[in-house]
């Protein structure tokens, strides 16, 4: 009998059902022991912007706090550059095994897709949403030598120095160039803008007096206004921040409709494993509402938010099309 042919009295390809039965659920069985097993060893947690910027303050205190949970380190690694675009092609690049994670903020997922031809990833097909942590406006920052107290007295000043006036940022299309350029649309005045490699060296140029206003991330900015080094005129969401309830807000101001809103969550590569995925959101939930996170965040204005993956990503889609809109309004763009 040629052995190809089923032995006598057997089904072709009939298999006994204990046999059958491991088959058909060995996907399961492998998904739940990758989230048994996991984290073996320490994860990296890639932070797409210099260091002691909202994106760095922020990954640094859940990054810490979510190594105890989890037994293992949380190694922050900082790969600033092009808009966040480098760190977050960095880690679309990585296996999805849970041990790459990156912070996924408006620049990064919202922007860079209608701002660059070829930004090294696709937010859809790419990026696995994991956590929304915080959301935290922009704070309107000029320097103390700027004869300005209010953003009344700023249009006014603006519109008798048309596009002498130097405004810094964290770089071409990140929110506080693209705050900005709103806040030029709304306004019909015209500033001098100065990009710059990160949020931190961008407020640091201010603080030096090498531009004269920007829309801060509130973040690294904040020490800065409280200690009299920068002047706040407002922030920049819809309503007051608790943590600068002085501050208006710019639409108090007189811009109706305007809000700018910074926003930072946690990311993964497509494809990280479902359970592995659920862990982590579960388990960055938790941390953001240990004192030790939640205090400093709250303190610094920001919005604590929790919530599933799949509401951060309806949330990432969402904002995609708001701020792509300023973006094609703009007229920024990045080859």
């Amino acid at each position: 009998m040629p052995a190809c042919q089923p032995a006598p009295g057997t089904t072709p390809l009939a298999l006994p059902a204990s046999l059958a039965l491991a088959l058909l659920s060995a996907p399961f069985v492998d998904a739940h022991a990758q989230a048994g097993v996991w984290p073996e060893r320490p994860l990296r947690l890639i932070v797409p912007n210099p260091a002691g910027g909202g994106a760095d303050i922020i990954g640094r205190l859940v990054g810490q706090q979510l190594g105890e949970r989890l037994r293992q380190p949380v190694v922050v690694e900082n790969r600033p550059g092009a808009g966040g675009t480098i760190g977050m092609a960095a880690l679309a690049k990585s296996p999805a095994d849970g041990y790459a994670l990156a912070m996924g903020v408006t620049a990064t997922l919202a922007i860079a897709p209608a701002l660059y031809d070829k930004a090294g990833y696709d937010v859809e097909k790419d990026i696995e949403p994991v956590a929304l942590m915080a959301r935290l406006p922009l704070i309107l920052a000029v320097h103390p030598s700027l004869p300005v107290k209010s953003v009344e007295e700023l249009l006014r000043l603006a519109r008798q120095r048309p596009g002498q006036v130097a405004y810094s940022s964290a770089g071409n299309g990140t929110p506080p160039h693209l705050a900005a350029e709103l806040f030029k649309t709304a306004a019909k005045v015209d500033f001098l803008h100065v990009p710059f490699k990160g949020a931190a060296p961008a407020v640091g140029a201010l603080v030096a007096g090498e531009v004269s206003l920007m829309f801060a991330n509130a973040l690294p900015a904040q020490p800065h206004v409280r200690s009299g080094r920068l002047r706040g005129l407002a922030v920049t969401s819809a309503q007051r921040s608790s943590a600068f309830p002085d501050l208006p807000s710019v639409a108090e101001a007189g811009l109706r409709d305007y809000s700018a809103v910074q926003w930072y969550g946690v990311v993964g590569p497509a494809r990280t494993p479902r359970p592995i995925v659920s862990r982590l959101n579960q388990e960055i939930n938790a941390a953001l509402q240990v004192p030790d996170v939640r205090a400093p965040l709250l303190a610094e204005g920001a919005d604590i938010t929790t919530g599933t993956p799949e509401q951060f990503r309806a949330f990432v889609r969402d904002e995609g099309v708001r701020w792509g809109g300023a973006v094609r309004r703009s007229g920024a763009r990045i080859d």
